[in-house]
């Protein structure tokens, strides 16, 4: 009698998660959704480590995983997890990620972190997201959490991105806000009428040209949404995006008098450290 050899097992990822959908929305630009672990719970507006493992060494043949901070696209409230990434064609990490397929694993360290949650800022009557590029994505989060729409009078998305095809994921994210069904029910449809997208580009023709932070110090922005400016008895702000941005729009809001909070100091406005995309 002959024995089979017993089939090799599959070398499972660590923390392995499986890849559910995958879309490219431009050469650059593409968004991702997984399974979400069980145990996992996260407040709108975190991230997580995600990755692939590296490339075997060329002596010991032994691979490390790569590793990167990815802001979670979808709310808290959802049964899988969104990403939404840039392509870098030499990347480390996303030259490989930019490939997934659904069925493929990767890696999700389960460790919840960040500073763009609502417990890092004081009440207040307007909130601000400013985003360029893929820091749309912890937005992408918060703007379906119905805490976002309970505790303020408004809420103002602004997004900056080079050309028009790179607003796409956002402007069909605030579309399917605003015309489904069940999130109309979920944050209120009253509430979805506090809800201003506010799109910007800097390179292509478009109905606002120009960075936010340029409209911010010239007023335009003001003067097309008709607010009388950022003051902080009633504004607050999150800002997720380049670092130029990062740094550009803290200088403008603490010129408007905001200062800057944390989950443990909660303050006027927030910015996202450890994502630049």
């Amino acid at each position: 009698m002959t024995m089979n050899a017993p089939a090799k097992a599959v070398p499972t990822l660590p923390d392995a998660q499986t890849v559910t959908e995958v879309k490219h929305w431009t050469d650059r630009l593409f968004s991702f959704r997984v399974t979400r672990p069980a145990s996992l719970r996260f407040r709108s507006g975190e991230f997580v480590m995600i990755g692939l493992m590296g490339d075997p060494h060329p002596e010991t043949g032994k691979q490390k995983p790569l590793l990167r901070a990815y802001s979670i696209a979808s709310p808290s409230w959802d049964e899988e997890l969104e990403f939404y990434s840039i392509k870098v064609q030499d990347g480390p990490l996303t030259s490989k990620l930019q490939h997934i397929q659904p069925g493929d694993q990767i890696i999700l360290r389960p460790k919840p972190v960040g500073t763009l949650v609502h417990d890092a800022l004081l009440p207040g009557k307007r909130l601000w997201f400013f985003a360029t590029g893929t820091g749309f994505a912890p937005f992408a989060s918060l703007l379906r959490d119905p805490q976002t729409f309970e505790d303020y009078d408004q809420i103002i998305m602004t997004h900056t991105c080079r050309d028009v095809a790179e607003l796409e994921y956002g402007k069909q994210l605030i579309e399917n806000i605003r015309s489904d069904e069940m999130m109309g029910e979920l944050l209120g449809e009253e509430n979805l009428k506090k809800l201003v997208y506010y799109p910007t580009t800097t390179r292509e023709e478009s109905p606002v040209m120009g960075r936010i932070t340029t409209r911010l110090k010239d007023g335009s922005v003001f003067k097309d949404l008709g607010i009388d400016g950022i003051s902080a008895d009633t504004d607050r702000a999150m800002v997720c995006g380049s670092m130029g941005l990062n740094t550009d729009l803290k200088e403008i809001l603490e010129g408007f008098g905001l200062e800057e909070g944390a989950n443990s100091d909660p303050k006027h406005y927030v910015v996202e450290k450890a994502f630049v995309g």
